[in-house]
């Protein structure tokens, strides 16, 4: 029998805060465009790991390790609205308080075909620099 996994949100999961703004409601005297509305919010149960990278034979990054953490892997609960414009902060875990931004396009793993349960929506995220 295969892996079966308990549907998201996750009882003992961490809450994320998408940090989200909304759409620019015009352009200041210098014409140049102003901040939209804050349109953040939290997602509860969610899982967050971390994402590793195996570093290039004979390169740099492989002397004394096998491995290079890149940023997160976060599955959050069915139907939550994440976008590569987003950023996020874990509010738990080891990346308490840290901001990341969403990298590449999430995926929603969709139904179980056996199950008809829904699976979470997947996404990864590199630590904010700067």
């Amino acid at each position: 029998m295969g892996l079966v996994l308990m549907p998201a949100p996750y009882p003992y999961g961490v809450t994320i805060r998408v940090l989200r703004t909304g759409a620019s409601p015009g352009r200041d005297p210098r014409g140049q465009p102003m901040p939209g509305p804050d349109e953040s919010f939290d997602v509860p149960g969610c899982v967050v790991t971390p994402r590793e990278s195996a570093p290039q034979v004979g390169g740099d990054q492989q002397q004394g390790r096998d491995t290079v953490v890149v940023g997160i892997t976060v599955y959050a609960p069915p139907g939550t609205d994440i976008r590569t414009t987003d950023r996020i902060r874990v509010t738990a875990s080891r990346y308490q308080g840290v901001t990341f931004e969403v990298t590449g396009e999430p995926g929603d793993w969709g139904r179980h075909v056996m199950t008809g349960t829904r699976g979470p929506v997947q996404f990864a995220a590199d630590r904010v620099k700067g």
